[in-house]
């Protein structure tokens, strides 16, 4: 049990860094911390494939959190 839950955490893993990777960045460096960036309740949402990168990195991540848990217990 606790080696089929850490393989599917390194899927996980593995699916989370991707998804993180291939987002694009909307900050613009140093300038977002002075708030010369756009909020997080910007106009511009995102759209396409840059949501559904949002939703599998959300996803994946809820996921490796959970099996992370369920590894405590099991194993």
């Amino acid at each position: 049990m606790s080696v089929l839950i850490g393989i599917l955490l390194i899927v996980a893993s593995i699916v989370m860094i991707v998804t993180v990777l291939l987002q694009s960045s909307e900050r613009s460096g140093l300038g977002a911390v002075s708030g010369a960036a756009e909020t997080f309740f910007g106009k511009n949402k995102a759209r396409g494939m840059e949501a559904k990168l949002a939703l599998a990195t959300k996803i994946s991540a809820t996921v490796f959190v959970a099996l992370s848990v369920l590894m405590m217990f099991v194993g």
